[in-house]
């Protein structure tokens, strides 16, 4: 097995390859180890991240510096001096003690510190308006060159090979399905390719026929002349001064200190010339950093008075959304990517480890989507990778608010409803590049809901749509939704193989899970039988690459036809206890509402539009799934409408449907179905087939039933004020951890707060006295069963209806 590319990328993966039991491996450098961007790293390191499993793959990575140099014999230049997160607003603070509560379920230690400790680990920080930081002594700096060499050196220490000055001009693959790659020095028969080709990953994922969203960025930092404040003090720890928009770090006897400006410059945007040196740097434009330097001159007084001894402005590989691109590429067998890793330093153990297990164990041992390849749409244009890379980029220390959406690149894509809702004051969120209302603002005044970790000023909007689908009818667009038909021959073997729950019959869907060949949940999906054979699947929007890359990895042993119809049909989902009458009202004499239960898929018209009809109770009311091609959707849209105003139907925002969703049902995809759950956990054994054994991932899962798991899922009652658990808030009994959240909302038909938990024995115990910390303030809370019960009867006041624009 080849891989491409000899940076600490690159290296790590060999590395862990090696680690994983596998030597005969190879790694391809064009010139030197570290040419590109590795070498003019400033090397710091740290577990933050808005991801939580990323974070435990950086807190990975800090620790895996003293085993490679051990290892290898190559000193890492390893700097432990521990890292401070500086807060100096409010809201940066309630982020940071919520962060800190968070290390808990991560199983990352660290504390928070006042202004007082603050100064006496840094005592060039101005602290006069500093509120408080979080203190992790895993954190630091190392050299650069010296750990990838030590990567690379443990690597070879257990078989690897490495080869310099090696040029890839080319890749092909064979009739047998092995990888031919084409060098400068003759060719290499690989099994399996990894493109870790950094500032060139773009160029190698072209030979391969792959266009990755990727950007290289220009990156500043400076280093200080000396600092005489400096003489005779330790070492001061790493800082990240959120609200100051900086980094730095001690580097001898002065400071190097770096800026994610505002004003984001995309370099080589049409392609990194191979040519670009092993030492070439960019030439440095302090004027468009002078705002962001004025910040740090002020924090930190001495540095303003220092003379500057260099100033680095060097490329970095940037995805749309600042984390690696990881993993196999859907349609290529055994080709990998382990690429835009902006932060090689802070993410490199991590990504090497992940990747190693993909290609050994056939799945990483936690759940990688957030670094994923398959996260992003395979057709996202350059533009749009670039707009939302330099919005990364520029908000790099920006407070993550659960509500907000970034702007940049958007719309990208949208329902064919788009206009009608954003006419009615809808406000949109964005899921694997696709428009949705999140819920409709009020008419006849402008509205702007602010980014906050507690409820919103969109909270009573919500709870508006809430009530009025319980006490009616709503109409909701699902078009983002992914659907795929599978037809052919071998259709049910196929499915059969990749689906592990029961197949419906003609006429019927199911609810179905896929697993991974451990036993682990990929995701769920609903599958359904149509009268003429074919099956039709839908699932959540972000897991289309996801699912489809699965699909035809198994589809290339069965006859069967795999078609994506995402983009063809529209979806629009109607529920409500009038739900019935409607859609009745719809569908003439045939009474389609009347005539399907749950469960039941028919094909009819609805209106004047020919629709798939799933009958669907996953709101615990009366619903129907309409899915119809896109050139029926805003007629079928507006029949609704017009016909459904006898019966009170109103628009309803995704953020409204995911609320009624959770009161009604167990779990969701990458919360708690995810590969870091076994059905067992998640008490999803009714949803496995039991009467047959040849799905991927059977014996695994039987295995994971037959024991008791440390952690099961259960579902909490919060009490809460005026903020809410959004998933990865440890839970307590007394000063003990007992487990953590995956998911929350306030559940506007129920009354109280909601929560899903991973709880061990003594959390799940009867009379249990729990707590969850939300925003690092201990809420009191209990387990209830599901659907979740209504706090008490609920009084419906009828909402105002809008429903007269069309």
């Amino acid at each position: 097995m080849v891989i491409i590319g000899g940076g600490v990328i690159g290296c790590s993966v060999l590395y862990h390859l090696t680690k994983q039991g596998w030597t005969d491996v190879v790694l391809l450098e064009r010139k030197e180890l570290t040419a590109g961007s590795t070498w003019h790293a400033a090397g710091g390191f740290h577990t933050i991240n808005g991801n939580a499993n990323i974070a435990r793959l950086q807190a990975y990575t800090c620790g895996i510096y003293k085993e490679i140099q051990e290892l290898s014999g190559q000193d890492v230049g390893a700097h432990y001096v521990g890292g401070l997160l500086v807060a100096a607003t409010n809201q940066r603070w309630e982020y940071l003690r919520a962060e800190h509560a968070r290390h808990h379920v991560l199983g990352i230690e660290s504390e928070l510190l006042g202004p007082a400790e603050i100064k006496k680990l840094c005592s060039i920080m101005d602290t006069r308006d500093v509120i408080g930081a979080i203190y992790d002594p895993l954190e630091g700096y190392l050299d650069p060159s010296g750990a990838t060499y030590a990567y690379a050196g443990a690597a070879k220490a257990a078989g690897a090979t490495i080869y310099r000055h090696t040029m890839v001009e080319g890749l092909a693959r064979r009739p047998g399905g092995e990888w031919e790659v084409r060098t400068n020095k003759g060719v290499i028969v690989a099994e399996h390719v990894v493109n870790a080709g950094g500032l060139w990953a773009r160029e190698v994922g072209k030979m391969a026929g792959v266009d990755l969203p990727l950007v290289p960025m220009e990156h500043h930092y400076l280093i200080t002349d000396d600092l005489p404040e400096l003489n005779g003090l330790p070492e001061m720890p790493s800082i990240a001064d959120l609200d100051g928009g900086l980094y730095l770090r001690q580097e001898h006897q002065g400071m190097l200190l770096g800026v994610y400006e505002s004003n984001a410059v995309p370099w080589a945007v049409a392609g990194t010339p191979w040519d670009y040196a092993e030492n070439e740097l960019l030439i440095p434009d302090l004027d468009r950093l002078g705002e962001d330097l004025t910040r740090g001159f002020e924090r930190y007084p001495a540095i303003a008075s220092a003379g500057i001894k260099r100033i680095v402005n060097g490329p970095f590989t940037f995805s749309p959304d600042g984390n690696p691109l990881v993993g196999p590429v859907a349609g290529l067998p055994n080709y990998w990517v382990a690429c835009g890793v902006m932060a090689g330093f802070v993410q490199g153990g991590g990504v090497g480890r992940s990747l190693a297990e993909w290609m050994v164990d056939g799945q990483p041992s936690v759940d990688v989507f957030g670094m994923d390849i398959a996260r992003f749409d395979t057709r996202l244009p350059q533009s749009v990778t670039i707009a939302r890379a330099r919005e990364f980029y520029g908000r790099r220390f920006d407070i993550p608010y659960p509500n907000e959406t970034w702007l940049a690149g958007r719309p990208y894509k949208t329902s064919p409803l788009y206009a009608a809702h954003e006419a009615k004051g809808a406000v949109f969120l964005s899921s694997f590049g696709f428009e949705a209302p999140a819920y409709f603002a009020p008419a006849g005044q402008p509205f702007q809901e602010q980014p906050t970790f507690r409820r919103s000023n969109a909270f009573d909007i919500i709870g508006a749509e809430c009530r009025a689908l319980r006490s009616a009818v709503g109409v909701v667009d699902l078009s983002a939704v992914s659907k795929f038909f599978v037809s052919g021959p071998d259709a049910e073997a196929f499915l059969r193989k990749v689906v592990a729950s029961p197949l419906p019959s003609i006429g019927r869907t199911v609810p179905a899970l896929l697993l991974s060949a451990a036993g682990r949940i990929i995701g769920d999906l609903n599958v359904g039988c149509r009268a003429d054979g074919r099956y039709f699947l839908t699932a959540p929007t972000f897991m289309q690459a996801v699912y489809e890359r699965c699909f035809l990895e198994h589809a290339r042993n069965f006859d069967v036809t795999l078609r994506n119809a995402t983009d063809e049909l529209g979806a629009l989902f109607v529920a409500g206890p009038r739900a019935v009458e409607l859609i009745d009202a719809l569908s003439a004499h045939y009474r389609i509402g009347t005539a399907l239960k749950s469960g039941d898929l028919a094909e009819a018209a609805i209106g004047y539009a020919p629709c798939h009809v799933v009958a669907s109770d996953r709101i615990g009311e009366r619903g129907f799934e309409l899915y119809t091609p896109n050139v029926h959707l805003e007629a079928l849209y507006r029949q609704i409408l017009i016909t459904g105003r006898a019966f009170g139907v109103r628009d309803i925002g995704i953020r409204a449907f995911s609320t009624l969703v959770m009161e009604q049902a167990p779990g969701t995809t990458l919360r708690e179905m995810s590969q870091d759950h076994t059905v067992a956990e998640c008490g999803s054994h009714d949803l496995l087939d039991h009467e047959r054994s040849d799905y991927v991932g059977h014996a695994a899962a039987m295995a994971s039933l037959a024991h008791e798991p440390e952690f099961r899922l259960s579902a909490l009652r919060v009490e809460t004020l005026d903020a809410d658990p959004v998933g990865e808030e440890p839970v307590w009994v007394g000063d003990r951890y007992v487990g953590y959240t995956t998911s929350g909302h306030y559940g506007h038909t129920v009354g109280y707060a909601m929560a899903m938990a991973f709880l061990n024995e003594e959390g799940r115990a009867p009379g249990a006295s729990l707590e969850v910390s939300v925003l690092g303030e201990r809420c009191r809370a209990r387990i209830v069963t599901i659907p979740f019960p209504k706090l008490e009867p609920m009084t419906i006041e009828l909402p105002e209806l809008v429903t007269g624009q069309i």
